[in-house]
């Protein structure tokens, strides 16, 4: 039988999900009803002192799909607006009860070594396995200096966190901002700073709709409206990447990532976990679908690794990173073409038109004398792209087979028609 249970930055947990800094991480209330529906962890809704803070009202836009189911959410809600001492009562009354689950406290603060350090020791004297440095809020409070405003510079995130490891000697996650050129930069400037592991991605800078009545950006306050925070199973490409990006990179080695982006099923976790993490954090899909979400993840989750003979988290962690390579180290003789298959094609038509209108012209079609539509790829004219297996609505449909042409394994540097090796 698998074994969920995991460790990050030295912290055990029952097993990988845990609740991302936000909503649903604002109060005992929410927390202990997490815990009981099954949750390894929660990472506490952001903590500061000053300046105060207001929150607006409102504060969630949505972008739907046709059928309005909920691509993403964005928004402008700020951290903890409520006293910092009913948070630390109520994280260490949590503590008291739960002891076999984690509570990890986040932090912001303005650039002040004294002011990081006060709230960090504050934060650790309430029982908390760790600290995680908010460094990436892309609206309201990086309009005061904090948030994305030091995560973007990464001189400031590597004194921010050194500052922390200071004054603290429990775990220090630093959270990154995906709203920079190079994701790199601040997680090596966190390992220099002495992070024990790296959470994100944080939200994505975004206006996620306008309200055409109002003219305003949603969500309207007042007639007005901002940018904000954009999150959901839409930014899961984006928090892939730049976790990928972390692992392959010899200059963050040893550098432990929490994972957080778009995660919303069991598969979406394993795929974070393939790519290096050792542990998730979630948060949209909580807020759209309730805690007890975290039951299919586990049990999805287990299926998965006993299906595939992973006893533990780590038997597959960090597995497909070694099959994460930059463009130039692909097989460029590798070749691949589509096959339909007629018993399952319901005769949309919607290949052929995506091939016909927008790629390479690659499927015939045919109607017989019965009426009876067919399609057919031609496989001197098909390029492998992918696209008629991606809009096709039938699972399973089309799928794509790779072809043995006799050609060796070659990657762009060694291919005659590049101009460098040309040149040699």
């Amino acid at each position: 039988m698998s074994d969920l249970r995991c460790a990050i930055a030295g912290i055990e947990s029952v097993n990988p999900f845990w609740l991302a800094s936000a909503p649903p991480t604002d109060k005992y209330y929410n927390v202990v009803r997490a815990f009981e529906a099954g949750w390894g962890g929660v990472v506490w809704k952001t903590l500061g002192i000053d300046p105060p803070v207001v929150n607006v009202s409102s504060r969630y836009g949505v972008h739907h799909d046709a059928s309005r189911g909920a691509i993403g959410i964005n928004n402008i809600e700020l951290i903890s607006d409520r006293p910092l001492d009913t948070n630390l009562r109520e994280i260490e009354q949590a503590r008291k009860e739960w002891p076999d689950r984690v509570i990890i406290g986040s932090m912001m603060a303005v650039i002040d070594e004294q002011a990081w350090k006060e709230l960090a020791i504050r934060i650790a004297n309430s029982g908390v396995h760790g600290i995680e440095l908010n460094l990436g809020c892309p609206h309201g409070m990086c309009e005061r200096g904090m948030g994305s405003a030091i995560g973007q510079v990464p001189e400031m995130v590597e004194k921010v966190t050194r500052w922390v490891r200071e004054a603290v000697d429990i775990p220090v996650f630093t959270k990154l901002t995906p709203n920079i050129t190079n994701i790199l930069w601040p997680a090596e400037a966190a390992k220099l700073g002495g992070a024990h592991a790296v959470s994100l991605i944080n939200t994505v800078n975004s206006i996620v709709s306008v309200d055409l009545d109002v003219m305003a950006p949603n969500p309207v306050v007042g007639g007005k409206g901002t940018h904000g925070g954009y999150c959901g199973t839409a930014v899961k490409p984006i928090a892939l990447n730049m976790v990928a990006e972390i692992a392959r990179a010899q200059e963050c080695a040893g550098l432990e990532i929490s994972a957080i982006g778009g995660i919303e099923t069991w598969r979406d976790a394993a795929e974070f976990i393939s790519l290096g993490a050792s542990a998730v954090q979630v948060c949209t899909a909580a807020m759209l679908y309730g805690f007890r979400i975290v039951d299919d993840m586990i049990d999805g989750l287990k299926q998965f690794m006993d299906d595939k003979g992973y006893r533990s988290i780590e038997d597959f962690r960090g597995l497909a990173v070694k099959n994460t390579v930059n463009w130039n180290e692909l097989n460029m003789n590798f070749d691949t073409k589509a096959f339909i298959d007629p018993d399952k094609c319901i005769e949309c038509g919607r290949c052929h038109i995506a091939c016909e209108d927008t790629s390479h012209q690659a499927i015939e079609f045919k109607v017989d004398e019965g009426g009876k539509r067919s399609f057919t790829v031609v496989d001197d004219d098909c390029v492998g792209c992918n696209l008629c297996a991606m809009v096709c609505p039938v699972p399973d449909c089309i799928d794509m087979r790779p072809v043995d042409n006799g050609k060796p394994y070659i990657t762009w540097p060694d291919h005659p028609l590049n101009p460098m090796k040309a040149a040699e």
